[in-house]
């Protein structure tokens, strides 16, 4: 099956809102004639309404990094889903390796933020993926298995293209480092055996699966030429706009 590639910016805790609005602005004219992949740029909370408004008219979508399990109440310098959806934000981000590093998610929070996700009509993209010592000790399946099951529970799951899954091995993301086209592909084929058993083949089939972790415009390519690649979710890569562009000329795909 033939699945649209989705590219994915996570810009993570940079750029002002000025530089945000300086970025669509060099951006929109390098990806104005591509129709075949999907984008969609994760800015700070405070930039959303701003690069939001620049985006308008655009086929370029709208990505929250996190936001909160709650529909409101007392939970300071949280955002919840009804506010993304307000700005409107077609894409969160939820369960990306930092937040559950630095910040103590697990999969029960995050399984509670991806149905308040869906509760508002915002397509979560599940980040799941194993450090460096879980990969040597042959863990990688394990933890990523574990991850999706504990994150995906009591999903009901009314069409794939309501998800996206997003695979970071954790000993990628900002090292330099990346798995190899065919490393990840098996990764990520292995996920899509997990996506049919919690789903159904014809839901899974329409899930698309992103790579993430030290993606650039030298690797893009040959990582979204696997069979179960597709497309990013880009992190240092993304905050060029020149360097953004050309990963997602990578990604399209002969019709």
């Amino acid at each position: 099956m033939l699945r649209t590639p989705l590219v994915v910016a996570n810009w993570k805790m940079n750029k002002t809102i000025g530089e945000s609005l300086n970025f669509v602005q060099v951006f929109l004219p390098l990806v104005s004639e591509v129709t075949r992949v999907d984008i969609a740029l994760g800015p700070g909370f405070i930039s959303l309404m701003d690069v939001s408004k620049a985006l308008r008219g655009s086929r370029v979508a709208l990505a929250a990094q996190n936001m909160h399990w709650e529909p409101e109440g007392a939970f300071t310098g949280e955002i919840s889903s009804g506010m993304l959806m307000d700005v409107p934000c077609r894409y969160v981000i939820l369960g990306h390796s930092e937040r559950r590093q630095f910040f103590g998610e697990g999969d029960g929070e995050v399984s509670r933020k991806v149905l308040a996700a869906f509760s508002e009509g915002i397509v979560p993209i599940l980040c799941v993926g194993e450090t460096l010592g879980e990969r040597d000790y042959g863990r990688t399946f394990e933890k990523v298995e574990g991850q999706l099951r504990g994150s995906l529970e009591e999903v009901i799951l009314e069409d794939g293209e309501d998800l996206v899954l997003a695979y970071e091995p954790v000993w990628a993301i900002g090292t330099g480092k990346t798995a190899t086209p065919e490393e990840a592909q098996e990764v990520h084929a292995f996920a899509r055996d997990c996506l049919v058993e919690l789903f159904g083949a014809q839901k899974a089939a329409r899930i698309r699966i992103l790579y993430g972790g030290s993606v650039k415009p030298d690797n893009a390519g040959a990582l979204m030429t696997m069979e179960d690649i597709d497309g990013a979710l880009v992190g240092g890569a993304s905050l060029d706009p020149e360097s953004f562009a050309k990963i997602i000329n990578a990604a399209v795909r002969d019709s």
